[in-house]
């Protein structure tokens, strides 16, 4: 069984730090390209970054980059997502994604309907 479950999220001051984490289990992780969602209040759903399944590519949202942090452990099978200086628009709901097929080492994917499997999400709430 298929599953991905976030943590991390939180109350946070606008300009601080926070770390999310997806715990991977049921299907092989180190060979997917993960990548990280959010939906905010009244917002649609929003590509946040990405990363190929070697970890030797990522891609970020205009919006985060500079800011956000993309990374894998896939000896963990976990893939994590640093926060730093945390604004108000960053308040939404953060969801992990994987991808079942990959055609390189470096590919990565910024469109949710790229992804086959998804987390339920943890949410991460900005106070200015």
């Amino acid at each position: 069984q298929v599953q991905l479950v976030e943590s991390g999220g939180g109350l946070v001051q606008a300009g601080g730090s926070l770390r999310l984490s997806c715990t991977a289990s049921g299907f092989p992780f180190s060979v997917y390209p993960m990548g990280w969602f959010r939906q905010g209040p009244g917002r649609e759903r929003e590509f946040v970054a990405a990363i190929s399944w070697s970890g030797g590519s990522t891609f970020y949202a205009d919006s985060v980059n500079g800011r956000f942090t993309i990374s894998r452990d896939n000896a963990k099978k976990m893939v994590y997502l640093q926060i730093n200086s945390l604004k108000a628009e960053d308040t939404a709901v953060y969801r992990c994604a994987a991808r079942r097929v990959s055609y390189s080492a470096s590919d990565y994917y910024t469109q949710g309907f790229e992804y086959d499997y998804w987390g339920q999400g943890t949410q991460v709430t900005v106070s200015s």
